[in-house]
């Protein structure tokens, strides 16, 4: 997939078939866009293009009250979407000049005179520009103008997903797990770079990594312990446990911490970015008397989780 960093250095692309839109998460909704997208570009001889924006535009037009989170951050989205076969994905800058571009003006300069696009795959509800005028009536109506094909997914597609990024975000701060898989078609993942901590868990016999997400601005799941499987940098895949909080046995004053036990593994991954798979939450995180309790919690939580792999649940 290539991915260009808005328009200056834009390779030509042959025939482009595009859409529009944040993407955030690429749901189960998005990934039917996608699949349409792919085979329409497929029947000109074309390429897929994903027009998509970052910041995200809430946080440009609301600065100090959107208080957003994403579901993905921009590395995380750019491997899901190359997964789901896209050809290209622009990101152009979102800024508060550009959100004041007419619809008129962001078809003819940007989709038009530098893209060149062959067709525009659109969900039905879709609206961009100024003022959100650009709608799927607006695009038909300057489609023979500037000689592109319009082609609306239909209400009863998306809606029969019945899915949104607001059902997933509370599905995620709840840490509906089997809920999350649904709507995202896949487990929620957290990507980051393996860093030092505290080594608490070493010296209780629970070594782990800790994960640097390095994003202020991604969702992250309830607090508790999870079931998780771990994509290491060489390729490999591990199993094990995670535990996301804020460790109050240790202090009341933590920061929160993304920390994941491997299972039968004991290289030194520090510096390396790994991938983790939340599969399942088993309970929420509490506050033991002693590190000793802890650590006989979190034996019970390895047999369990070692169980729930075994079993295939």
């Amino acid at each position: 997939m290539n991915v260009f960093q808005g328009f200056e250095q834009l390779e030509k692309i042959p025939n482009p078939v595009l859409t529009i839109g944040t993407f955030d998460g690429v749901h189960i909704g998005h990934q039917k866009i996608i699949n349409q997208l792919n085979k329409e570009a497929k029947a000109v001889g074309g390429e897929s293009v994903l027009f998509t924006f970052y910041p995200h535009p809430r946080m440009v037009l609301y600065p100090e009250s959107h208080g957003l989170k994403l579901i993905q951050t921009q590395v995380e989205k750019i491997d899901k979407l190359r997964r789901f076969g896209l050809k290209n994905i622009i990101i152009h800058p979102f800024t508060k000049e550009f959100s004041r571009l007419t619809a008129l003006e962001f078809v003819r300069d940007f989709l038009v005179n530098q893209l060149h696009v062959k067709k525009l795959v659109i969900g039905y509800d879709h609206q961009f520009g100024k003022n959100r005028e650009g709608s799927i009536d607006f695009l038909r109506s300057v489609s023979d103008i500037y000689g592109f094909e319009v082609i609306e997914i239909p209400a009863l597609e998306i809606d029969d997903v019945n899915v949104s990024s607001t059902k997933i975000r509370n599905a995620i701060l709840n840490g509906e797990t089997d809920r999350i898989s649904a709507f995202l078609g896949e487990p929620f993942e957290l990507h980051g770079r393996v860093v030092g901590g505290l080594a608490l868990g070493r010296q209780i016999g629970f070594p782990t990594a800790n994960i640097d997400i390095e994003s202020d601005v991604k969702l992250l799941p309830k607090a508790g312990v999870y079931a998780v499987n771990i994509l290491l940098q060489d390729g490999s895949i591990k199993e094990g446990m995670l535990n996301i909080g804020t460790k109050p046995t240790v202090s009341d004053f933590n920061p929160v911490s993304i920390e994941v036990h491997i299972f039968d593994f004991n290289k030194d991954i520090y510096d390396q970015y790994v991938t983790v798979q939340l599969l399942t939450r088993f309970r929420d995180e509490y506050k033991f008397e002693s590190v000793f309790d802890l650590k006989e919690q979190l034996n019970k939580d390895e047999v369990s989780i070692r169980d729930y792999f075994i079993s295939g649940l």
